[in-house]
Parts: structure tokens; C-alpha cells; sequence
């Protein structure tokens, strides 16, 4: 792998953990401000929760796919070359 191909690959990794720091920053803030507004105009029933809730399960999937998957792309890389090389090594016999 090559410098501008590692420099690239290491780009697209910190702009999905960027784009996974706003996203998370965004859910506090507005769920936050939907708990404010719940907690001020109805303390008998907690409606926030819900909103909270679905998208929370939303910023869970969206962290799965960028920490979890990390090291698939790397396996699958790997992968990819061992096979190239059984290509090459085989057209050239």
C-alpha cells in the first residue's frame, strides 16, 4: 500500500469518527432541549423518552458501523491482495 493510499484510507477513518462526534453532539443537545421542554410544560408523563429512545437506537447503529466496523475494511484489504497475488502467481505459471 502506498503513502497517498494509507494517508486516504486514514482520512476516510477520522471523517466517519468526525461525523460520529457531531452526530452524537447533536442528539445531546436537542434531546436535551426536548427534556427541558418536558420537563417544564408536563411532569406526569415523559414523551421525551420516546424520541430519545428511537434515536438513540439510531446513534448506536450509526456507532456499530464506524468502531466496529474499522478493522473489516483492514481484514478485507488484506484479504484482497492475498488474493491478487494468487491471480498473478497464476497467470504467470
Amino acid at each position: 500500500m502506498t503513502d497517498q493510499q494509507t494517508y486516504t484510507r486514514a482520512r476516510k477513518r477520522a471523517k466517519r469518527k468526525l461525523d460520529f462526534y457531531k452526530h452524537a453532539i447533536v442528539y445531546a443537545v436537542v434531546i436535551g432541549f426536548l427534556f427541558a421542554i418536558n420537563l417544564f410544560t408536563d411532569t406526569s408523563y415523559l414523551w421525551a423518552f420516546w424520541p430519545a429512545m428511537g434515536w438513540g437506537i439510531a446513534l448506536a447503529l450509526h456507532a456499530a458501523s464506524v468502531f466496529l466496523r474499522s478493522g473489516d475494511s483492514e481484514a478485507l484489504d488484506r484479504l484482497t491482495e492475498q488474493e491478487l497475488e494468487r491471480e498473478k502467481a497464476r497467470h504467470q505459471n
